[in-house]
């Protein structure tokens, strides 16, 4: 019985080759084989082969782990399992590093090697199942949970689904607001690391003190308060995918550090002296301009250029107002489930506001804005006139009056509060670091205009 798959075998032994050609002939609908690299990669870029089983040891320059890295580079997609007669612990592991899904030792069982081979060719065919499916709901104008069918996110929707099965590092750039989590939460699951974790970082939420053992993890021990080991995010996201939000705010040491591991995939716990390894995909973002930055001389420019090797930049909500009814209708019926609301819907009048506003915190304040509405607004049409102040226009005959300097004062100030809270998700003490104010002062301005 076959299965409807390809399988090409690499070893430099003849009789090898044959006899796993011969063992596995119902495993499969052709197999073809090969008895060094190049003779492997010229098979494989002239056919479609969901499996390759192939040897460490091949003649040449290149072995058997360089063909694992070259077949994953070409078709990221297909198996491979690795064969081999020199097995050691560092073999193995490396061969799992390059993607290797197997590694078996010689002399090969054929019963086990059949066997690990209709696991192999079951995986395959999953991972190809569950492609499609997403596939389809990204055609649909959504990609885990990001909604959007304009233009500009049609261009992201293609980034993502072109880089996200690879271990391609990413760069995410957008402002504050725009999702650039939900974009690195797409690249990990459509990814095959999807299984694995997915651990998120807010590097500008974390103090210095702390960052090293944040990202590196500590012995018990290695500093006041430190009473048991820990952990970083490093050895947390092995074999998944480790998101750095705000990599631009680290300190100049630890983009030292950093860079290192990035170049080696090497660290030690902060205290201890053994050398760890860590296989995590990088995903990175910021809503900081980069370059900028690179230029006063605040952000490494070779650290910049290891991270940046894929670049996703999302567009700002102003930029994609077509989107705007449908992430409307969305938030709606997601926080009247949420919040056991009836079903509400938006009158034309107020979607028009909606669609014209400038929204500064993007995706987030709107979100916020409809939550508000869902719970505040008993009626079932969402009016204009239910909308906040601060997104509804000014009365035809209030715009003519001039204002006084300390009305526009007042007004900018207002302004400029309502958007530093939008930028910061209404936490009060980010949005008074942002206007370089204490807290006390933004609590007096926030009751002073009634923005609570």
């Amino acid at each position: 019985m076959t299965s409807g798959f390809h399988i090409l075998i690499v070893d430099d032994e003849p009789n090898i080759r044959s006899g796993l050609a011969k063992g596995l002939t119902k495993e499969a609908d052709l197999i073809e084989t090969a008895g060094d690299v190049n003779e492997a990669l010229d098979k494989f870029d002239a056919g479609n082969f969901q499996l390759v089983i192939a040897d460490v040891r091949l003649p040449g320059d290149r072995d058997g782990l360089d063909l694992v890295a070259l077949v994953l580079e070409r078709r990221p997609e297909t198996t491979v399992i690795v064969i081999t007669a020199h097995s050691t612990v560092e073999t193995a592991v490396e061969a799992m590093r390059r993607g290797a899904f197997d590694f078996i030792t010689k002399p090969v069982d054929l019963n086990l090697i059949r066997e690990q081979v209709r696991i192999a060719l079951g995986h395959h065919r999953l991972r190809t199942e569950n492609r499609t499916l997403k596939d389809r709901l990204a055609d649909a104008g959504e990609i885990s949970g990001i909604i959007g069918n304009c233009a500009a996110m049609q261009d992201v929707y293609r980034q993502i689904r072109q880089v996200a099965d690879t271990d391609a590092t990413v760069f995410i750039q957008g402002e504050s607001g725009t999702g650039k989590e939900l974009i690195a939460r797409a690249l990990h699951d459509l990814s095959g690391r999807s299984c694995g974790p997915f651990v998120a970082v807010n590097l500008g939420s974390l103090p210095e003190t702390l960052l090293e053992s944040e990202l590196f993890g500590h012995e018990k021990g290695a500093f006041t308060g430190a009473s048991r080991q820990k952990p970083g995010c490093f050895e947390q996201s092995r074999g998944g995918t480790l998101f750095l939000d705000e990599i631009t705010e680290i300190p100049a040491k630890s983009q030292v550090d950093l860079l290192r591991v990035l170049e080696s995939t090497q660290f030690t716990r902060v205290g201890g002296e053994e050398l760890l390894s860590s296989d995590a995909r990088i995903v990175s973002a910021t809503n900081r301009d980069i370059q900028h930055l690179i230029d006063e001389g605040t952000f490494r420019e070779d650290l910049f250029y290891r991270l940046n090797i894929v670049p996703i930049q999302i567009p700002a909500l102003r930029e994609r107002r077509d989107d705007i009814p449908l992430l409307v209708e969305h938030f709606l019926k997601h926080f009247c489930q949420r919040h056991n609301r009836p079903a509400k819907c938006v009158a034309d009048d107020a979607m028009h506001v909606l669609t014209a506003a400038g929204w500064p915190g993007n995706v987030r304040q709107l979100r916020n804005v409809m939550e508000r509405l869902v719970v505040t607004v008993t009626e079932d049409a969402i009016t204009a006139e239910k909308l906040p102040a601060e997104l509804r226009p000014v009365a035809h005959s209030e715009s003519n009056r001039v204002q006084t300097l300390a009305e526009a004062a007042e007004s900018a100030e207002k302004d400029a509060i309502l958007t530093a809270l939008a930028a910061a998700d209404n936490h009060r003490e980010h949005t008074a670091k942002a206007l370089a104010v204490s807290v006390r002062t933004l609590h007096y301005k926030m009751n002073r205009y009634g923005l609570h």
